[in-house]
């Protein structure tokens, strides 16, 4: 069954609870007078989502400022053929204020999430976090701080589209993919490799064999086996 957006999705924590949570993981919390910290804790909510769930997606709306108690989300643009292209992701105790446009106009692109794993997240309301950043010169340079990381994640991935032959692309990939789970074998479908890259799986799939008779990678059953990290990371840094 299909989720519902974010904003219809809180569970139920207690006040105290919610403020500590906030305390925790908001960096400028305590720059905050009482009546900004009780905006942000009025207007939040905590959602659990499990892997592979919709979190946020086009048309769904401005969802709000979210931070990662667990878990992780996969940040993706979708275009209307349904094809996918990942542009980051979030990871746990990270925050992703590009899922509230509403409060930044300059973003014209709705920015879709995805579940990468099970993942509980705290969830602030665009229009509080927005006064509390118009107000708070400390909030107001933490947004802008997180978008223009979060923006020069996105300039690296059109590069990568637009600049990068394929199996360099795969292999940049890849490598991420080992540095981030920090095993050999990535537990991914040819599909499911397609969709992060925006390309078709029989792309994918040519690739990977070619990288399989060069003895780079292994492949299964909805995994790949990298055998040679050397040469991946060769070929991922070559011009």
């Amino acid at each position: 069954m299909e989720r519902t957006p974010l904003d219809q999705m809180g569970a139920t924590y207690p006040m105290p609870a919610i403020e500590e949570l906030l305390a925790q993981r908001i960096p400028f919390w305590h720059n905050l007078i009482a009546t900004e910290k009780q905006d942000l804790v009025s207007s939040a909510r905590v959602a659990r989502f499990a892997a592979g769930e919709h979190v946020q997606g086009a048309g769904t709306g401005c969802a709000g400022v979210i931070f990662m108690l667990s878990g992780s989300l996969r940040a993706y643009l979708l275009d209307e053929s349904g094809k996918e292209v990942t542009l980051f992701r979030v990871g746990p105790r990270e925050c992703c204020v590009l899922a509230a446009s509403c409060i930044m106009p300059m973003i014209t692109f709705d920015i879709a999430l995805d579940a990468a794993e099970s993942a509980e997240l705290i969830v602030i309301d665009a229009a509080s976090f927005g006064r509390v950043a118009q107000s708070n010169v400390h909030a107001e340079a933490f947004t802008y701080r997180q978008a223009t990381e979060r923006f020069s994640d996105c300039i690296w991935i059109m590069q990568q589209v637009l600049f990068m032959s394929f199996d360099r692309r795969l292999a940049v990939f890849l490598s991420d993919e080992l540095a981030r789970n920090g095993q050999t074998r990535i537990a991914m479908t040819h599909d499911q490799i397609a969709r992060h890259l925006g390309t078709a799986r029989e792309v994918v799939s040519r690739m990977l064999k070619y990288f399989e008779q060069e003895g780079i990678v292994e492949l299964g059953r909805g995994s790949v086996t990298v055998l040679d990290r050397t040469r991946l990371r060769n070929l991922a840094a070559s011009a």
